[in-house]
């Protein structure tokens, strides 16, 4: 039987510091009690702002990826649109513009396929995953100084074999792959 009560088992948050506030890494120390009663007082927490994601296929069928190196990992990979919503911004509208800015596309059919957390014991944000159907090419790339994005459009062979072939590193982009591919029995 599933537990529909999200509350349950929740912790107390004794106190808070933050160690670090920069534009893209906040971590905060926690001390926090568990429901038997013990202190744990060094819990870490990340925050980040919610983050978006787009699997984005054209009206002839074609996926819309993109291809960026990931420092952390030292790698090139291909990779759904992606990035942030920014303060006030709704998450479609933070997808539909992250879209446009990286790729040039937009237009379609957008829905939600799903909500994720990349770490939900150390990060507090979540991952909003869109699926935009029927998009077209709008414009050219919009890219800040600090992006280097190259965009492709793949068929759904190509992209079954990155799924296959473990190509794509990001889970947080896997993910809705993953049940966009099972949903429409393509594996």
């Amino acid at each position: 039987m599933l537990i529909n009560n999200l509350d349950e088992r929740k912790w107390k948050t004794l106190k808070s510091d933050y160690l670090i506030r920069r534009p893209w890494l906040t971590a905060r120390r926690d001390t926090v009690e568990l429901p038997n009663g013990t202190v744990n007082p060094e819990f870490y927490v990340l925050e980040y702002p919610d983050w978006v994601n787009v699997l984005a296929v054209t009206t002839d069928n074609k996926f819309v990826m993109i291809r960026q190196y990931r420092h952390g990992i030292g790698e090139t990979r291909y990779e759904l649109c992606a990035g942030v919503v920014d303060p006030g911004e709704e998450p479609l509208e933070a997808a539909q513009r992250e879209l446009s800015e990286e790729t040039g596309f937009g237009g379609g059919v957008w829905e939600k396929i799903m909500v994720i957390s990349g770490n939900p014991s150390t990060t507090n944000n979540l991952t909003h995953c869109y699926l935009a159907k029927g998009v077209e090419r709008i414009s050219g790339q919009h890219l800040e100084s600090t992006e280097d994005i190259s965009v492709h459009l793949l068929t759904v062979d190509e992209v079954k074999h990155l799924l296959l072939n473990d190509e794509i590193k990001q889970a947080l982009m896997l993910a809705p792959l993953w049940r966009y591919f099972a949903m429409k029995k393509l594996l």
